[in-house]
């Protein structure tokens, strides 16, 4: 019964992160993160497809050797990031709602700012 709840999970994981490809305020990585993980505890077909994907594998396999996010996806979160603590700033939102909002964007932002870059190479 759990293989299928992480099954589950990890398509609706993969499902967000194609999702997030056309949307640009979801965030595609860490869904295919999150699915690469759920399929490596129920269905180890899907974890291979996942990660031997040309386009979803690479960072998830930097992610899993190294802990690392390339520079480009650290300027596209970022960005995205402050994109919607401006967009919150122009809607006047409360400043409690500001502070916690910017709080969590913060400790987002040096958490994936500090990861290591991916090795370069093959």
């Amino acid at each position: 019964m759990i293989r299928y709840l992480w099954l589950l999970c990890g398509i609706v994981s993969v499902g967000l992160g194609i999702a997030g490809v056309f949307l640009p305020v979801l965030p595609t990585t860490p869904f295919m993160l999150l699915a690469a993980w759920c399929f490596a505890r129920s269905s180890p077909r899907l974890h291979r497809w996942i990660v031997e994907h040309p386009t979803f594998g690479p960072p998830v396999r930097h992610w899993q050797a190294h802990g690392a996010i390339s520079p480009r996806a650290k300027t596209m979160a970022v960005t995205a990031m402050s994109a919607v603590f401006a967009l919150s700033l122009i809607l006047a939102l409360r400043w409690e709602i500001l502070l916690v909002q910017g709080l969590a964007l913060l400790g987002a932002g040096t958490f994936i700012l500090t990861r290591p870059e991916p090795p370069s190479g093959p």
